[in-house]
Formats: C-alpha cells, structure tokens, sequence
C-alpha cells in the first residue's frame, strides 16, 4: 500500500551543458603580447618599425660598443685585490686566497684573470648579466672560474635561492647552485634576472640603431636615387623588362662617363637626400649623448671633443672614476664577493675592491715631489717611499724611522744635546 509513496519519481533529463572556452592565440611569435614588451625586458619599440634593441644587435654601434669596452677594459686592466677589515676601521691586503690568484693571475688552465674579468663585465654592460663557473674541491677550495656564454644560462628557481644549468667549457651539461656561480647582475627587479640597460631603454636605442641604418644605406647607395619614367608601349613584359635592365645599366656603367644613353621616350629624375633624412643623420650626435648618459660615460673618453676638454687631465680621470667606473665597480665588486667569499668568509670581513690608483698614474716629478715631502714628515719612511718607487731598499740607520715634526727633535738627540 505504502509502496507508490514511497517511490520517487524519476527526475527530468537535462541536456549537458558544457563551458564556454574561448580559443586563444598558440603562438607567442605570431600574435606577442605588446604588454610584455613594456616591463623592461623586450626591447621592443611600440613603434614596430623601430629595430629591436638587444646587446647583441646594439653592440654593432660605435658608442654602445666604446663604453661597454672603456667599462670592461678599465675594470680589467687594473688589480683586483683582496682586504678584509679588522673590526677596528683598518683593512690589511689579504694575498694567499684562492680567488685573489684566479681574478688577477689564472683563471682557468689557459685563461688569463684579465681575459675572464673583461669577459664578465663586457656581458654585465651590454646584456645585463654576466656568468662565471666557480666549483669548488672537496675541501671547499675554488679550483677555476670559468666564463659562461649567458644565452647559454637557464636559471630555475629553488625557493628563495636559484640553480643555473649550462655547458661548462669542457663540454659538460651542469645545473649547479647560485653559490657555485658568478652571477653579475644589473638592476634585477626580482633579485637574480638581470636587464640590460639597452632593453630599458629601447626605445631611444632604437632610435639610435634606426639612425645609424640609415646613414649605412645612405652611404651604400641601396637607397633609390632616381626614377626611371619608361613610355608604356611594350608588346611584353618581357620587353619591358629588358628595357628597364638597359636603362638600369646604362645608369650604373662607369664607362659612361656620366652620360647613359637612353631611349627618346625614356627620362629620369633624380632623388637628392630630403630635408628630413639630413636631419635624421644629424640627430645621431644626440644618439650619442644619450647612449654615453645611460652609461654615465664623459664625452671626453668618448672623444666627444665638441663639447671642450678640462685644462687638468687628472681632473678628467677623477670624474670618470668617480662617475662611471665607481657606479659599475661597487656593483661588480658585490658580486664577486658572493660568488667566490663563502658566508663565513664574508662576515669575517673580506672583500673585493679594484685598485683603480692605477688610473691616476702621475708624472716623475709629481711622485717624487709628493715622496719627498711625505718623508720629510712624521708620516712615511725612507725604506716606504723606497719600495713605492721601486727602488732598491737601503739599510741605513735612519732609513726605516720616521722624521720627526719640524718643531720636534729625536729623544737621543735631546740627550747628546744636554
């Protein structure tokens, strides 16, 4: 009885209703994302006419490539020494560490310190990032630094740290950890990728590169020069052809001597250089006003000479010191520290620092004068300024004491004296 209340009833059918998908462009190079050349990494010009600045392709103009190679040459021609601070403000050389002798003597068997520093900065400069392989033995000593082509540079993430995975110079695949590497690294807004200054500023490099293409077609007469006006009275096209050839050579014989011979129907105008491509080429000096900004390079190491030279040519080496090699130098010298001081070794107080004295290199007479005066003070020995001068070293009875100030006497002379 109970039996039909207690069935249910069956409910209705409904007809499936799957979710609306919209298809989406696959492929990144056909259709990019024009935001993602916006953040500082494409290089990529809103205007698409505009070259794409990268450093590959920026190093082809002269003055990308002079301050990439004034930074990277200045940094490596100079010694990169070792200090470590005693706790009480004074640093003392430090010479026995492994990394003092790969970063100014041997890097790797058969690489120069020089050759792999002025690798490392060159890639720091034009592409934003700079690698060197830096493993250690068993005994966590540093065997060799090696540079590392960085488009060859995967880098992964591993929490808060990274590991990069490349082909070492013998040919092996490796993914090692951050600590095992050099990473240079220029204004990374994560912390570990870095951008080249070129892509940030792209669009001005564009400008650049556009500019400098231009005057080349210029220059390799690619450009069109003349307007050949044939009469169109041609049975084929092939004859029409034939006749655009002769003209076209005609034009180009240097046997002509200037007078190509034509047909009477045929005229050609000539194409001079407008106005605006003039100044176009003229505006490539202001390329290289904002190409030097970018990297804080004087005009005067660019031979930039319009705009005047200092009377004083160590006031020159002074600003470029302090302007431009310092910016870079205190960047750099952080990140050897990393990637070739352990922790323990860090917080102990060593660290890298490039002798950049070496820059300001006075003349015979100003050395001499300034060893004169510091010996004949109570600040430097004779024996100091001896070795400074690389002199032989004397052994004479005063030659390692200090002089006294002018209003002072030695207490033994005080005491023959009395």
């Amino acid at each position: 009885m109970f039996s039909g209340l207690l069935t249910r009833r069956k409910a209705a059918p409904v007809a499936r209703v799957e979710p609306v998908i919209a298809s989406a462009p696959t492929s990144g190079t056909r259709d990019p994302n024009g935001g993602l050349f916006n953040i500082g990494y494409g290089g990529q010009s809103r205007v698409r006419t505009l070259p794409r600045a990268t450093g590959l392709v920026a190093q082809r103009h002269a003055t990308v490539f002079a301050c990439a190679n004034n930074i990277a040459g200045d940094h490596c021609k100079v010694p990169l020494k070792m200090f470590q601070r005693d706790g009480e403000g004074g640093e003392k050389r430090v010479r026995d560490h492994p990394a003092a002798y790969l970063m100014n003597v041997e890097a790797s068997p058969g690489i120069s310190a020089r050759v792999l520093r002025f690798a490392l900065v060159y890639a720091y400069c034009i592409r934003g990032r700079g690698h060197g392989f830096a493993p250690r033995d068993g005994g966590g000593e540093l065997e060799l630094i090696e540079a590392i082509n960085p488009d060859g540079v995967s880098m992964f993430k591993a929490g808060r740290s990274r590991v990069f995975e490349f082909e070492d110079g013998a040919g092996v695949r490796r993914r090692v950890p951050a600590r095992s590497m050099v990473n240079l690294r220029y204004m990374p807004e994560d912390g570990w990728t870095g951008r080249s200054p070129i892509e940030v500023a792209g669009e001005s490099f564009g400008l650049a590169l556009a500019g400098q293409e231009a005057a080349a077609r210029t220059a390799s007469g690619t450009t069109m020069r003349a307007v050949i006006k044939m009469e169109d009275h041609y049975a084929t096209d092939e004859e029409y052809s034939r006749n655009g050839k002769r003209i076209r050579n005609a034009l180009t014989d240097p046997e002509n001597e200037g007078f190509p011979i034509i047909g009477a129907g045929d005229s050609i105008d000539s194409l001079d250089l407008s106005a605006a491509d003039q100044e176009l080429l003229a505006s490539r000096k202001f390329d290289r006003e904002q190409i030097a900004a970018v990297y804080r390079m004087p005009p005067s190491k660019l031979q930039m000479l319009e705009y005047g030279v200092k009377a004083n040519g160590e006031q020159q080496a002074i600003d470029y010191l302090t302007d431009c090699l310092m910016h870079w130098s205190s960047l750099i010298e952080a990140e050897y520290a990393m990637g070739l001081l352990t922790e323990a070794e860090r917080r102990a107080g060593l660290f890298f620092r490039h002798d950049f004295g070496a820059l300001l290199q006075p003349t015979t007479k100003e050395k001499y004068d300034a060893l004169t005066k510091a010996v004949g003070g109570p600040i430097m020995t004779a024996n100091t300024a001896q070795k400074i001068a690389n002199l032989p070293v004397t052994a004479g009875p005063d030659d390692d004491r200090l002089n006294p100030a002018a209003n002072m006497t030695r207490p033994a002379e005080t005491e023959t004296k009395e």
